[in-house]
């Protein structure tokens, strides 16, 4: 009887230990911004060195990147922002030009 109860311990503890790491390496992998990042890095160099036309447009595996101009009170803005509709996310990244 003891060795049973112990058993069920065991399964029943293991049980909700791989539910809680299963909910932890979920959210990592939906909250990653790590590529897009690194996508909006790559676009920003390319408007730097004057590689691309403003407005773009582009899609980066699940994200719509759009890279606009912008006027706030008189100071130019390049806004980039990539938006994840599967996952509900915004990234932006924000130019402020000479």
């Amino acid at each position: 009887m003891e060795t049973l109860v112990a058993t069920v311990l065991i399964v029943v503890v293991f049980i909700i230990a791989s539910m809680i790491l299963n909910n932890l390496f979920s959210n990592t992998i939906k909250n990653n911004t790590r590529n897009i990042n690194a996508k909006l890095n790559e676009l920003e160099y390319l408007y730097i060195n004057d590689k691309i036309n403003i407005p773009a447009y582009d899609d980066y595996k699940f994200w719509e990147i759009a890279i606009e101009r912008d006027n706030d009170r008189g100071i130019n803005i390049i806004k980039l922002e990539a938006v994840n509709s599967k996952a509900s996310k915004t990234v932006t990244k924000e130019i402020i030009e000479n």
